[in-house]
């Protein structure tokens, strides 16, 4: 009677060994990276992060539209940075206004905020679009914008000299990365939307609004994906500021019609 051997060969477990040993240093580099960002953006001064943001911003210049609207944007945003803690209000956060559909805002080092003007078309409010801005601000208060980058330069150039710039490493570890980001930054967006929501309080004594913009995407049936990629999905945010609310026992009044430089999304 003849034996069935069930094992695979030995040189296809060793393969098997090798390519698991590769993976577990290629998530052990990920993981020790990020440690060291998540501890280096506390110590990053602030004419090195706009070095950093030279990087990027650039880019984002070029597209936003000088106007009234990007004008009264930035007038909005002065007003809660009055209620910033006092180390924050020394920085000079300005907004550059995009004329694109993406519903989106992004918070870039060297203190600049993007605003789509898809997003700007969803908002109904002034008390809204303050919640959306305080959410921004959110993010530099945790630095948030800071570690995106910094893993996205830190990384390849880590596992460049390790591997000797194997390219089917470094696209595995790319897109690990990718994945941990996205999850990684879900978190932070739920710790910057209750910054959000202490500002909106802070500058209007109640937080009407706080939810609008998130409810109103949660009953669209199609959302922007470059939004999803990066944020919590929007039923998940009302729940949490929801409760956020409850807890710090926050009253919802008037809203603020939007200025009308913004009403007519120009």
């Amino acid at each position: 009677m003849t034996q069935t051997n069930r094992n695979p060969p030995t040189s296809n477990r060793q393969l098997l060994i090798i390519l698991g040993i590769f993976l577990s240093i290629i998530l052990g580099i990920i993981w020790l990276v990020g440690l060291i960002v998540d501890n280096l953006v506390w110590i990053i001064p602030p004419n090195v992060e706009k070095q950093v943001g030279a990087l990027v911003v650039p880019a984002y210049e070029t597209l936003s539209q000088p106007s009234p609207t990007q004008d009264t944007l930035n007038q909005l945003l002065n007003k809660l940075e009055s209620n910033l803690p006092s180390g924050q209000r020394q920085r000079d956060y300005q907004i550059l206004y995009v004329p694109n559909e993406t519903i989106n805002a992004l918070a870039l080092p060297g203190d600049r905020i993007v605003i789509f003007s898809g997003l700007l078309k969803q908002t109904e409010s002034e008390n809204e679009l303050m919640m959306v801005l305080g959410h921004e601000l959110g993010h530099f208060a945790n630095r948030d914008h800071l570690r995106s980058i910094l893993r996205q330069l830190i990384l390849p150039i880590t596992l460049a000299s390790i591997t000797g710039n194997h390219d089917l490493l470094v696209s595995l570890a790319s897109g690990i990365t990718t994945f941990s980001d996205a999850q990684y930054s879900q978190a932070q967006e739920s710790q910057a939307d209750e910054i959000g929501l202490n500002l909106l309080y802070q500058t209007y004594g109640h937080v009407g609004g706080a939810t609008d913009f998130f409810n109103r995407l949660s009953k669209q049936n199609s959302m922007d994906v470059a939004f999803l990629s990066t944020h919590p999905a929007p039923k998940q945010r009302v729940k949490h500021l929801e409760r956020l609310i409850k807890q710090k026992n926050y009253q919802t009044e008037k809203l603020f019609p939007l200025p009308k430089e913004l009403g007519s999304k120009s």
